[in-house]
């Protein structure tokens, strides 16, 4: 025997074993022993010699083995004292862990390329050049911000998108290019959620480029918009993709390099109505039934990386591409599927295309920095030359690359259905079809659990043990494993349901780093509890401690095998990421196994330890990306869900991923159970900071309380005309699920109540709810009433125009015609009575022809661009009793005076002043005005 490592200790009062070698049978076999005191030569020594080793073990050693009987000798007689390091090695196991993520994962995720000058363009041909972009965007960004229907938006951005076109047509080879500019005016409708999405004279700016020399009439469509949320500039969201959509242009006109199809770029101009621009140019413009594949870009953020989060649908040719052209690929599924699943609080033009389309596309946004999103610190200064660099060498690579697609000439041939697909570290972009994952998973699910039986086999016959015993142990860890994981994902949202309770939420916010404590701990110590708590409490004399501890990772690996293979048949891609699991596990078992060192003590632990690095980063990787881009989204959750259960099933998820199967390496260490309390431990301590001042969720500037409310005066008219309500107030729609305890003692909020009783007896509770968000939750909104009437820019204008009444007797009907005109934003709210139904009217009949899924209230949202002329609407009803002289249905108009141009009163000013500075507000002034009919 060797002598002891300094790291081992000998553990001989317990019946952990190892496998003892096989012995020669021609020579007779000697047992080298050391102790601390003295050193055994190979010589015959007496039993006695041997202190504290088991006799059997010792007669073995002295002993000619006799072939008859040695093929199946007891399992004492082949065991050697297991060796277990030292208890103050397990912290630096986990240590190091946590600093290869912070050494590796971290730096890489945020590393960025460095920005090209404008001097270093003549030596780098070809090359997106990101100071040329900067400067453009310097340019937008000192314009202010830029509401849809402002002079701003519609006519100064108009003017400077179409310099920046005719730039590119000077510099452009007029020899092998041309280029095609149109300004699009259009009105329409559709419906978005639960309403109609109206608008009118919205403004696009679109440019196509051709080669003279191509024949294609397939288009690829490059989108992105210019117009911004009110009070923000919109630098990030998304000026950042319209510049890089001009420079992009810029590089394809003037390069020798020509390409196979048309490009359409569309700047389009009221993306946050919302998606007017994108519904006007894809069911109206002239070039949109020609486009077939779109790269559409946006951002939730500022700065950073953009992210491929949508890719398709069914059409996994656009990732080949992907691949192939993106310098700093950064995408998953994972994303693609969470999204797609309406847990991510935002939306993209990606959908209009691909529902009114279709056009299949890929789908790219800003990530970074989401806690600026739509508030006025969205700016210049937050965007760096790298981030810009990286967004620009994307999206001219990909443009390069779809535009030579030979798939474009006949992109229906290529639908083949969905795509599972990553980046691993932003080093390389992996993808394949769907059909291919389900091949992949199942393969690899089924080869892990053959694997893993072939191990307990190969257990057995070194052990000479009944396979039985094996299978048993198996079986009892297999259990633990699934308790273990539903622990370690109950643990973090238990934490998250306590923090709800007691009005904690979102102590995260601003110090990320407090998820370690607060949810990774929980999940860490939920994994490892079970199987550690059965290893060191059941000592087995059956099987040996290191084959145990084998198994604890066995029963992972087969769980997470079925998991994947249920996660398959359910057809959810993100499948994908236990496939990785596994296919790493089975990795280091081949390794073992066919080594041998399967049956050498601990030494198969070096080669699982190592074979899990690889997807221990890609891991932690992922979930770190996740956790930046959903984070800031926790403050625009609203109140009806608690935000920590998404940020602590991630957090779960990850640690469940990232240490499924190294965490259970620390029972190869003593004390196993104080590195549980160690992490019980570490929590209770992060969670003591989070209940400071530390835990306070938001900070001024960099991470703001988003505050959504409405200066609100509203008047009630009756069936007679008279006014039975006329008050003023601020409607607040608010995002944080504490309410509005963040402000408490800091604002006067005397009177501040809720808006359910009032939603039992008024249309949609009596205020102007603004879109299907606002209206979705106005059951939880809020009511601040003021003093004096809020002085508004204007009031909307409703006429009705004519009144008619058609058919006979058993089949009357009224008819309806009104006018209405106003702000650039309003909104109708039609409520029949008892009684009433719609027949049919005017503003989208797509509506009332589907009852089951429409019902009223009906919602009509309203958006002007260049035209503000008045609307004419009309409808059609009838009543049960055919009495056209009482009330017959109730309309409210309200007006959104979005605008930062619009004045605000001076109570508003003062209100605003009194806010803290951690509360960014988002308001406007608003008039509301209900009639019956």
């Amino acid at each position: 025997m060797e002598k002891h490592n300094s790291g081992f200790l000998e553990d001989n009062d317990l019946e952990h074993t190892e496998p003892f070698k096989r012995f020669d049978l021609d020579e007779k076999s000697t047992l080298e022993l050391n102790t601390e005191e003295q050193k055994y030569s190979n010589q015959a020594k007496p039993v006695e010699a041997y202190n504290g080793l088991d006799q059997s073990i010792v007669q073995l050693a002295t002993k000619k083995i006799d072939p008859e009987e040695g093929s199946h000798l007891d399992l004492k007689e082949r065991t050697k004292s297991i060796k277990m390091l030292a208890w103050y090695y397990a912290p630096v196991y986990l240590l190091f862990w946590v600093g290869l993520f912070f050494a590796v994962v971290y730096p890489i995720f945020n590393h960025l390329p460095t920005g090209v000058k404008l001097e270093e363009e003549s030596d780098l041909p070809n090359t997106f050049i990101a100071q040329r972009a900067e400067s453009l965007l310097l340019k937008l960004d000192l314009m202010g911000p830029k509401i849809a229907g402002d002079y701003v938006t519609e006519v100064l951005m108009v003017e400077l998108l179409l310099k920046e076109i005719e730039k590119v047509r000077q510099v452009m080879k007029s020899d092998l290019y041309d280029l095609e500019v149109d300004v699009q005016r259009s009105s329409g409708a559709f419906l978005h959620w639960q309403m109609v999405n109206m608008y009118q004279g919205i403004q696009n700016v679109v440019a196509k480029l051709s080669c003279k020399s191509s024949n294609s009439s397939s288009y690829l469509l490059v989108n992105s918009h210019y117009d911004s949320k009110p009070s923000s500039v919109g630098t990030g969201d998304a000026e950042v993709m319209i510049v890089a959509m001009l420079e992009t242009m810029r590089l394809m006109a003037i390069s020798e390099d020509t390409f196979l199809h048309p490009i359409v770029f569309l700047f389009n101009g009221a993306e946050e109505q919302p998606f007017h621009g994108s519904h006007s140019f894809i069911s109206k413009h002239r070039w949109a039934g020609n486009c077939k594949a779109l790269i559409n870009l946006d951002s939730a953020g500022a700065g950073g990386r953009e992210i491929l989060f949508q890719g398709g649908p069914n059409h996994p040719w656009l990732m080949r591409h992907y691949k192939k052209s993106s310098k700093h690929p950064f995408a998953t599924t994972m994303a693609e599927e969470i999204f797609q699943a309406d847990l991510i609080p935002s939306d993209t033009d990606f959908r209009i295309f691909r529902d009114f389309g279709p056009v299949p596309g890929l789908d790219l946004a800003g990530c970074y920095n989401g806690f600026v999103y739509h508030t006025k610190f969205d700016r210049f200064k937050v965007i760096s030359r790298g981030s810009l660099q990286n967004t620009g060498d994307n999206v001219y690579g990909l443009v390069r690359s779809l535009s030579n697609a030979e798939e474009m000439y006949d992109t229906a041939a290529y639908a083949e259905g969905h795509s599972v697909f990553f980046d691993y570290l932003g080093l390389f972009f992996v993808y394949y079809t769907k059909a291919t994952g389900v091949a992949l998973n199942i393969s690899f699910s089924l080869g892990a659990i053959l694997l893993v039986a072939l191990s307990l086999w190969r257990m057995s016959k070194v052990t000479g043990r009944r396979l039985g015993t094996y299978a048993k142990s198996f079986g009892m860890q297999f259990l633990l494993a699934i308790l273990g994981v539903l622990l370690a994902l109950a643990f973090p949202l238990l934490m998250s349901v306590f923090y709800d309770a007691g009005n904690r939420t979102m102590t995260y916010f601003s110090n990320s780093w407090l998820v370690i404590g607060l949810f990774i701990c929980p999940s860490l110590i939920g994994l490892l509890l079970p199987s550690t708590i059965y290893l060191s409490l059941r000592h087995s004399e059956k099987i040996p401690y290191s084959y145990r501890v084998q198994i604890v990772g066995h029963a992972h690996c087969v769980l997470m095998a079925v998991l994947c293979i249920l996660l398959t048949a359910a057809g959810i891609r993100t499948a994908y990421l236990l496939m990785i699991c596994v296919f790493f596990y089975v990795g280091a078992l081949i390794i073992n196994l066919a080594s041998r060192l399967h049956d050498k003590g601990h030494l198969w632990s070096l080669v699982l330890v190592a074979c899990q690095v690889l997807p221990y980063l890609y891991f932690t990787y992922l979930f770190h990306a996740l956790l930046v881009i959903t984070i800031p989204m926790t403050s625009r959750k609203g109140m009806t869900a608690n935000p920590d259960l998404l940020i602590s099933l991630e957090c779960a998820l990850g640690t469940i991923l990232g240490f499924v199967f190294v965490a259970p390496l620390v029972n190869l260490f003593r004390r196993q159970k104080s590195m549980v309390g160690g992490l019980a431990l570490v929590m209770f301590v992060f969670c003591m900071i989070s209940v400071s001042d530390v835990g306070f969720p938001y900070r001024a500037q960099t991470n703001v309380m988003r505050l959504h409310f409405l200066e609100v005066h509203r008047k009630f008219y009756e069936y007679d005309g008279s006014i039975s309500l006329e008050d003023s107030g601020y409607y607040f729609d608010l995002q944080d699920r504490r309410l509005e305890s963040p402000l408490l003692g800091r604002i006067n909020l005397t009177g501040f109540t809720r808006l359910d009783e009032d939603c039992k007896t008024h249309m949609k509770c009596g205020v102007p709810c603004f879109n299907h968000r606002w209206c979705d939750a106005v059951e939880d909104g809020h009511w601040l009433p003021r003093g004096e009437p809020v002085d508004l820019p204007g009031t909307p204008v409703l006429e009705l125009l004519n009144k008619t009444l058609l058919g006979n007797e058993s089949d009357l009907r009224a008819y309806y015609e009104f006018s209405v005109s106003g702000p650039p934003r309003m909104s109708l709210f039609i409520l029949p009575l008892k009684g009433v139904k719609m027949l049919k009217w005017s503003l989208l009949q797509e509506m009332l022809d589907n009852p089951s899924v429409y019902k009223p209230p009906y919602h009509i949202f309203i958006g002007y661009g260049s035209d503000s002329s008045p609307i004419l609407f009309n409808f059609e009803l009838t009543k049960d009793h055919g009495n056209y002289n009482e009330p017959a249905f109730e309309l409210g108009v309200s007006g959104h005076y979005m605008s930062h141009l619009s004045k605000r009163d001076a109570a508003t000013q003062k209100f605003l002043e009194d806010l803290p500075d951690f509360a960014h507000p988002m308001e406007w002034p608003t008039s509301y005005q209900r009639f019956v009919f």
